[in-house]
């Protein structure tokens, strides 16, 4: 139970720090309007499948996350202080409902936090 907990808890620090990384340093403009809706890592955490949602072209955006793979998984090393990051696979979310959701909570954050400069 605890490796399926750590896993969910994996899952979701991973999904935050996408949404932090497409607010911010990612450039690309394939990802203008990408959302990582989820996250699953398998149980040994060595694979880990995320979820995307698009205003635009989804599977132009799943091209500028795997373009920017490189970048992603020293930044989310760095910033989770994890000694392994998963392999990622990038699919498209089918379930509207639940990226609906998501992105009403990034909303959210977005409009609580603020902009932040660093």
């Amino acid at each position: 139970m605890s490796h399926r907990h750590r896993g969910e808890r994996l899952g979701e620090l991973f999904r935050r720090e996408f949404s932090r990384l497409l607010m911010g340093p990612l450039k690309d403009p394939r990802l203008d309007g990408v959302t990582v809706t989820d996250v699953r890592a398998t149980r040994d955490l060595s694979f880990a499948t995320v979820y995307v949602r698009s205003d635009g072209d989804v599977a132009e955006g799943i091209e500028g996350l795997e373009h920017a793979i490189g970048f992603i998984r020293r930044e989310l090393g760095r910033s989770l202080r994890l000694r392994k990051i998963p392999e990622f696979r990038f699919l498209p979310d089918e379930t509207p409902e639940h990226a609906s959701r998501i992105e009403a909570l990034l909303r959210q954050v977005r409009e609580s936090d603020g902009p932040s400069e660093a």
